[in-house]
């Protein structure tokens, strides 16, 4: 029987089907044989080149100097598609961890420091980097620091270098602590708006602002200290680094506008002469000099030499036995959850439950970075270390550069609480405030009328005056929290809430004021805690585990092609925003851009409260920005 032309044509796409899938199922395989051979290499095939003897550590310290990097690959995706410039963050633990280690390589003969990228950190942070470059030094090998300009948190940690070179067009910028505010009592009046604030704490400054012209005598008398002791540290520590005579670095200062005029301007040699560097040099001259006292590279260019990120990368764990887990509280404290780099009362008591629960974690160290925030949340981190301790590990708490208010009090449930002596801690004390706007609803002619069942129906109307019964339930709550505050504290230093709160009432201390009045244990570093840890622990030997966020397998693919650049995306969203507020702001009041953002971000953080604050949360925040 004669085939149709149909089965024809049946029999011809059947084989096309099957030589196309044949073929698909070749070309799969080819690339999955491929990547099981790219892999194995990756594992087996030696790894990185290893370090020849005579190389120097170039330590490049460049993005936001931080104590955990907060990183959404999500962001970080999108920004590089949309060609953006990555925002790089500096984990303060791998700085410490590079430096350490370098110290111990024989093949590492010294290291290069270059610090114009670096950004942010505070005296304790930059301490703990200087303290590692000291610690690089005693083990006999030479650090050479090299800037185009320095500012003041740059040169602490430069000064601490063997030789500080500038360029010649540079100059170091010691600026001194303290900055003025702005205060906006009458900007608000005058607008309409009512800031009603509820607090407890003579010294409780952070809302001030809002509620005044100028700083009360009790927080002008508070800031002085704070920043007094904070400078007195900073000039000490940099003069003995320099040997420097004492009180070099106010001569100079004081002394600037006279040696400008006598150097004809030239910045980088008053700088030179006031001994703050050793010598005025360009990138190419320093890299001469250190062809000159080590070895060249391979092409003879240049010296032999190894980044911090190619350094990182080749250090590692290991993967088991005992370890001290690690958890970071970095931020401002809030309700719920809250990724890496901020801190959520539940996203951050999960991890702390994390490392109770494994059974392989001995001890807990808190590495805390935080001016507080919300009480409730505070008090879930507390419980959870007071958990920790019950179920028989040790829990050290490090301060970094601050631990106020909230962050103090997630630090009161702990075996010992470590500061640095510049770490800004204390803060004990409670507010609330709620601002309205009736006046200028009465100005626009808006008016507000209901039915609730309750006086405390739309208890917080921002259109409308508060109701007094509502303003003593307020103040009510403030100061229960603020006696439960104290209370804790007095339980967790061995004392009495009287003695607390002489030294409490929102007073923010540094951690050596602090040590002295009895709110901290010890005077000491993150490596510090880490010790105590394991002593407590009855450790010999340990690892240390980062309890973290757990990265989804998305993520990590992310992060493989641009983790690096995660903060771009909210880094340009910030910008445009805060360019639409200057704007506004600008074209109100002919003030200029830069003074316009200082006050755009005030107003945003009052808006803020407004709109997003529960009409019974209370607040545990101190006005501590990092100096």
């Amino acid at each position: 029987m004669a085939r149709s032309p149909f089965s024809y044509i049946r029999s011809g796409f059947s084989f096309f089907w099957r030589m196309l899938d044949a073929g698909r199922r070749t070309i799969l395989n080819l690339l999955f044989l491929l990547l099981l051979i790219v892999l194995a290499i990756a594992i087996f095939g030696g790894g990185a080149k290893p370090i020849a003897a005579k190389t120097t550590l170039v330590l490049d310290l460049k993005g936001q100097l931080v104590e955990q990097t907060s990183v959404d690959p999500r962001d970080a995706l999108l920004t590089g598609v949309q060609g953006g410039e990555a925002l790089r963050m500096l984990q303060l633990r791998d700085v410490l961890k590079v430096l350490d280690t370098a110290a111990k390589d024989a093949n590492i003969s010294g290291a290069v420091l270059l610090t114009d990228g670096m950004q942010g950190g505070g005296p304790a942070m930059l301490r703990e980097i200087a303290s590692a470059i000291d610690r690089f030094k005693a083990s006999g090998k030479t650090v050479v620091a090299w800037g185009t300009n320095y500012d003041q948190n740059q040169y602490l940690v430069a000064a601490h270098a063997n030789e500080v070179y500038v360029h010649p067009m540079g100059v170091v910028m010691i600026e001194g602590y303290g900055r003025y505010r702005n205060y906006y009592r009458d900007a608000l009046d005058k607008l309409g708006v009512t800031v009603n604030l509820m607090r407890v704490g003579t010294y409780k400054s952070f809302a001030e602002p809002y509620i005044a012209n100028g700083p009360s005598p009790a927080a002008a008398e508070a800031d002085a200290y704070l920043n007094n002791a904070l400078w007195t540290s900073y000039t000490d520590n940099v003069e003995k680094a320099r040997k420097l005579p004492k009180g070099q670095i106010m001569k100079t200062i004081d002394e600037l506008p006279a040696k400008v005029a006598e150097f004809n301007g030239d910045l980088a040699k008053i700088t030179l002469a006031a001994k703050l560097v050793d010598g005025l040099k360009t990138r190419d001259e320093i890299r001469d000099l250190m062809i000159k006292r080590g070895a060249a590279d391979d092409e003879g260019k240049s010296f032999r030499q190894v980044g911090f990120d190619d350094y990182l990368a080749r250090q590692s764990e290991p993967m088991t036995g005992d370890a001290i887990g690690v958890v970071i509280a970095q931020g401002s404290i809030s309700d719920g959850t809250a990724g890496p780099g901020s801190i959520g009362g539940d996203s951050t008591s999960k991890l702390i439950r994390a490392a109770r629960e494994d059974k392989n974690i001995k001890a807990v160290v808190l590495r805390v970075d935080s001016p507080g925030g919300s009480a409730f949340a505070s008090e879930l981190i507390r419980r959870e270390l007071e958990l920790t301790r019950a179920a028989g590990k040790p829990v050290v708490v490090s301060m970094g550069d601050v631990a106020a208010s909230g962050g103090y009090w997630i630090s009161m449930s702990a075996d010992e609480v470590i500061a640095e002596p510049n770490t800004i801690t204390g803060s004990i004390g409670v507010f609330a405030i709620l601002p309205t706007a009736e006046k200028v609803a009465d100005k626009l002619g808006i008016h507000s009328a209901g039915q609730p069942t309750t006086w405390l129906g739309d208890a917080y109307n921002p259109l409308r005056p508060l109701d007094p019964r509502f303003v003593q339930v307020m103040q009510g709550s403030v100061n229960h929290i603020y006696a439960d505050f104290t209370a804790r504290a007095a339980r967790a230093r061995k004392t009495t809430p009287e003695k607390i709160d002489a030294v409490a009432q929102g007073r923010v201390w540094t951690g050596a004021q602090a040590k002295e009045r009895g709110l901290v244990d010890t005077l000491g570093s993150y490596g510090d805690a880490l010790a105590s840890a394991a002593k407590r622990a009855k450790l010999t030997g340990y690892r240390i585990v980062y309890i973290e966020r757990e990265i989804s397998k998305f993520e990590r693919v992310l992060g493989m092609v641009g983790g690096t650049a995660a903060q771009a995306v909210g880094q340009s969203i910030a910008n445009a925003v805060s360019a639409k507020l200057n704007l506004g702001v600008t074209a109100a009041t002919g003030l200029p851009p830069g003074a316009a953002n200082g006050v755009a971000q005030d107003m945003a953080w009052l808006a803020d409260i407004k709109t997003s604050r529960k009409p019974f949360t209370v607040i545990t925040h101190c006005l501590c920005e990092v100096p």
